[in-house]
């Protein structure tokens, strides 16, 4: 039987966050013996930034599989400037591709996300998250877990091809956790109505040969450099308490 730390990470998750502003919440899974562990803070939602977009390409290939096909050349092209370097303007056009909010929702029901929300209109970055919500799309895309597996094995292969390959400037994050050849993605958004930051990274990251998947999602950081440092911090704690270290 798997075994769960939650009281274990509150307490390394505190201990982390010391000298840190904002909220956090950050859900890990040890890949090789199921050990896992969830924290949630601030009500436990969060805007996803650009983290949606992991979210955005499992829906996209979803949909592909119910049609019988292969992603075609141009939604590739969209998905690889999506993945690898956050581009907005590539996200929009699969955003409305999806049929926004709708489309993510409907795809969401299959992959397991129970407490995620598609954003208002265009406002694909406002979509609301939870860290737990996040974990089971990377067990998605990862293959990882007993759940049942919406997306194909040619799927997942592609996705984590994507997160592995992302702009050196964004490989920041829950790759702080891992000794290299993280497969990541990060969001990160200052809002207009506070002044403060969004910082989001989800992925996995390899310890010792052992792998993780590591989901943290914050708001309320002062600057975007402060979120990441939070963010980074957090994902070293979670990852320690699944270890058995």
């Amino acid at each position: 039987m798997a075994v769960r730390r939650d009281a274990e990470l509150a307490g390394a998750v505190q201990a982390a966050t010391q000298g840190h502003g904002g909220e956090v919440s950050v859900a890990v899974l040890n890949e090789a013996d199921g050990t896992s562990a969830s924290y949630a803070s601030g009500g436990g939602t969060y805007d996803t930034a650009s983290i949606v977009k992991v979210d955005m390409l499992a829906a996209l290939l979803l949909r592909a599989q119910d049609e019988g096909r292969t992603p075609t050349a141009r939604e590739r092209a969209y998905a690889t400037a999506m993945i690898e370097s956050s581009d907005n303007d590539a996200t929009t056009a699969l955003w409305n591709q999806l049929g926004r909010a709708e489309g993510l929702d409907a795809a969401n029901e299959r992959l397991g996300l129970t407490r995620t929300s598609g954003g208002d209109g265009p406002l694909w970055g406002l979509t609301q998250t939870t860290a737990a919500d996040q974990l089971a799309l990377l067990k998605q895309v990862f293959g990882v877990g007993d759940d049942a597996l919406a997306l194909s094995g040619e799927s997942r292969t592609y996705v984590q091809g994507l997160m592995r390959n992302v702009v050196s400037d964004q490989a920041w994050g829950v790759s702080a956790a891992g000794d290299g050849g993280a497969a990541l993605k990060n969001g990160w958004l200052p809002r207009s109505t506070t002044g403060l930051w969004v910082v989001n990274s989800v992925g996995q990251v390899t310890v010792d040969g052992r792998r993780y998947l590591v989901a943290v999602v914050s708001n309320g950081s002062v600057t975007k450099a402060a979120g990441v440092a939070l963010v980074e911090d957090v994902a070293k704690a979670a990852a320690g308490v699944v270890s058995g270290a």
